[in-house]
């Protein structure tokens, strides 16, 4: 009876045991799965957030890459005129028409020293709303010269930079030269250097998010010459350029005969306005 007894008690225990062990299974199972759906939801949040900041941060390049295109478009012809539109690509557009100092002068290593151009030329930058590192200092046309003279280089400086708070997608335009000699005069020879530059201070200022229509538009072209008249000879003509704080140099040949060698330097300005767009 006993034995009898004891054989009971222990089948008790052990449908007991079982009756516990199931819900402590499901119970575990439940909360492991739980948790795998958690951490798959929230890695696949952040790639979607991630390809969502890439695809915005693309936008934004190729809208800067188009009003730059568009500006082009409309250099050195007055009264010519675009328009365009930038998306809103959750950042800040910011055209500041009173920035980007850029200053120009010309030396010849002997007698000549003279600064030809002290002007802002204005920029236009969007603000990237976004904390992930980008690719600060990425040219996305241009480089880094702060003036060129080489056929074919591009006015255009178009770039990844830091900003005050966030990365930005800065445009702006450097001077480039242009280098013809033409003969003689008075026994001395002729050279003619011809320099572009592109102005945006006739833009209107404003700092503005969300979707924003622009109005591009040639107001003026404008001349300037200043000749040096040398009597000895000159081999080069060096034009120093300080744009936004940072300094280059481009150096053209001079043709020059034993009686020396007239120059005439002259600045080509193209005033471009960009201005927000009523439709």
């Amino acid at each position: 009876m006993t034995i009898t007894w004891q054989t009971q008690l222990f089948k008790k225990l052990v449908r007991s045991r079982k009756a516990i062990a199931i819900p402590a299974t499901f119970m575990i199972l439940f909360v492991s799965t739980l948790g795998i759906i958690s951490v798959t939801y929230y890695f696949s949040v952040e790639r979607v957030n991630a390809q969502s900041q890439t695809l915005k941060i693309s936008t934004a390049k190729q809208d800067l890459l188009a009003l730059d295109e568009t500006i082009l478009a409309t250099l050195w012809q007055p009264g010519s005129a675009r328009t365009m539109e930038i998306s809103d690509s959750g950042g800040l557009t910011n055209i500041q028409p009173t920035s980007n100092v850029l200053t120009i002068s010309v030396s010849d290593g002997l007698g000549i020293e003279e600064t030809i151009f002290n002007a802002s030329t204005g920029k236009v930058s969007y603000e990237l709303p976004y904390t992930r590192s980008l690719d600060i200092g990425l040219y996305l046309k241009g480089d880094s010269r702060t003036i060129t003279n080489q056929s074919g280089s591009s006015l255009t400086q178009l770039y990844i930079a830091n900003g005050v708070e966030h990365p930005e997608i800065q445009l702006h335009y450097r001077p480039t030269v242009s280098y013809t000699a033409a003969g003689l005069e008075n026994g001395k020879a002729v050279n003619y250097i011809r320099i572009y530059i592109v102005s945006l201070n006739s833009s209107d200022a404003m700092a503005l998010r969300g979707k924003l229509p622009l109005k591009i538009s040639c107001q003026s072209t404008q001349f300037a010459t200043s000749t040096y008249d040398v009597s000895y000879q000159l081999e080069n003509f060096t034009l120093t350029s300080t744009l936004d704080g940072r300094t280059g140099a481009a150096t053209v040949p001079i043709s020059s005969t034993a009686e020396g060698a007239v120059i005439h330097v002259e600045t080509v300005i193209s005033n471009v306005a960009i201005e927000r767009w009523i439709r």
